[in-house]
Parts: C-alpha cells; sequence; structure tokens
C-alpha cells in the first residue's frame, strides 16, 4: 500500500469520525433543548413539590394487601386480554407486513398505501382506542382487546415488514426461476428465513401488551386497572401501592416466560 492510499484512508476515516462527532452534538443539543422546555432544570420545582412527594410516600407505606381477592379476576383479565390482544394482532399483522414489505408487495402503489394505514394506527394511543371501543361495545375485557390489537398491528407489522424486507433474496428468485407461486414463494422462501424474528417481535409485544391491559382498566376496560382507578379516586393510597405492586409481580412473571420463550425458540 503505497503512502497515498494510507492518507487518503487516514482521511476518510477521519471525516466519518467528524461526521459522527457532529451527530453526536446535534442529537445531545436536541436533548438538552427538549429537557429545557419540559422544565426539567427548573430546581425551583423540584424543591416545591418535595414535601408533597413525601407526603405521597408515606400514605403509599405500608402497602395494603387487605382487598387482595378482590384483585385476581381484575389480574386474570389482564393476562386475558394481554394474549388475546397479541393473537389478534398477529393475525392481522403477518398478512398486511407481506403487502407492505417492498420484496413482497403486489406493486409499490399498494405497499404504501398499506404502510400509511399501518402508520395511522399507531398514531393513535391505546388509551383512546380504548375510550372510543368503550363507547362502541360497552365496558369490559373486549374493548381493550381490540384497542391493544388495532394500535399494536400498525407497529408489529411494521416490525414484521422491515425484517421481511431484509430476507436474502437469492431463496426468493430461486423459488420464481422454478415457476413457484407467489403464495409458494412466500410460504418456502420468505417465511421460513423471518420466522425467528416475528416470534421475538411477538413475544416482546405480548410483554409489553400486559402492561398496557394494566392501564386499559382505567377507561373502563376492564382488568386490574380499574381496580386501581377506584383506589386512586378514594385516595386510598396504601391500596394503591399494593395493586402496583401486585402488577409489578405479574409482569416479571410475564416478562420471565417471555425470556423463557425467547431462549427455546432459538
Amino acid at each position: 500500500m503505497t503512502s497515498v492510499a494510507l492518507e487518503s484512508i487516514i482521511a476518510i476515516d477521519g471525516q466519518r469520525r467528524l461526521r459522527r462527532l457532529g451527530a453526536a452534538c446535534v442529537v445531545l443539543l436536541v436533548c438538552t433543548l427538549a429537557l429545557f422546555v419540559t422544565g426539567f432544570f427548573d430546581a425551583q420545582r423540584f424543591i416545591e413539590g418535595a414535601p408533597a412527594i413525601q407526603q405521597l410516600a408515606s400514605e403509599m407505606v405500608p402497602p395494603n394487601f387487605e382487598r387482595w381477592e378482590h384483585w385476581v379476576i381484575p389480574l386474570r383479565d389482564t393476562l386475558a386480554m394481554s394474549i388475546a390482544g397479541t393473537a389478534l394482532t398477529v393475525l392481522a399483522s403477518l398478512p398486511l407486513a407481506l403487502v407492505a414489505a417492498p420484496n413482497t408487495a403486489p406493486n409499490a402503489v399498494v405497499g404504501r398505501i398499506v404502510r400509511t394505514i399501518l402508520a395511522a394506527f399507531r398514531s393513535v394511543p391505546e388509551i383512546i382506542l380504548g375510550i372510543l371501543f368503550v363507547a362502541a361495545v360497552g365496558f369490559g375485557a373486549l374493548p381493550g382487546v381490540l384497542a391493544l390489537a388495532l394500535h399494536s398491528t400498525g407497529m408489529v407489522a411494521k416490525f414484521y415488514a422491515e425484517a421481511i424486507e431484509h430476507v436474502d433474496p437469492k431463496p426468493l428468485e430461486a423459488a420464481k426461476a422454478a415457476g413457484a407461486s407467489r403464495f409458494q414463494v412466500i410460504t418456502h422462501a420468505v417465511l421460513p428465513q423471518v420466522l425467528p424474528q416475528l416470534a421475538d417481535i411477538t413475544i416482546y409485544r405480548w410483554e409489553y401488551h400486559f402492561r398496557a391491559s394494566a392501564v386499559m382498566g382505567i377507561v373502563g376496560a376492564g382488568g386490574i386497572g380499574f381496580e386501581l382507578m377506584a383506589a386512586l379516586r378514594l385516595i386510598k393510597y396504601d391500596e394503591v401501592s399494593a395493586i402496583l405492586l401486585s402488577i409489578l409481580i405479574c409482569v416479571l412473571v410475564v416478562d420471565g416466560i417471555g425470556s423463557a420463550l425467547r431462549k427455546h425458540l432459538k
């Protein structure tokens, strides 16, 4: 390698490092500005809020588990909502992802339309969808399931589509050259490559759904969130802390199951 080539490589590497440093500075500046706009650097607010936080903490300790028997069924409903919401999400997300991914979409226009629809699903928070579905189908776990599934379809289908987009194109080309139909290309060349990734995405989303299901009850969509909201309205902060601890225990269990499933699928 000549000295000129070596100097050229060093110069290119220096430019890359400079660009990375510049990008990092921009990100740091934007984050600092966001913290400033939201009042994070207002020390006076923290000082004035300290007594209220101390009072609230004193009322939450020790946790009151006297009504634990009344929380078993809502926790079961929360778990059921998370599983049902995940199942509906997968059923809706996989076909939409196949249409949205550029390498499996029927054409570019259809793919763009589907990606726009998925973005619309993601743009509406679950809590808003929960309110709308409660108004449509009434109180209970069903509106929570529908809200979780609709919102998560926009997110999960996007992740599925990105995984499908980055598959190795050689098996697809070989299947097409062999005269395989579109369906056969998907089932024999696409899905076998991405199934482990799709399983990981699905399990992570189930873990998220359990935490989100706990919140859905606040708007009347069933689950432990309804009990949590009732305790907050009655200013029973010792029960609030007990319910939060119960949710934490369940979340740890669900996360543990999810981790075991991911290890099993590897």
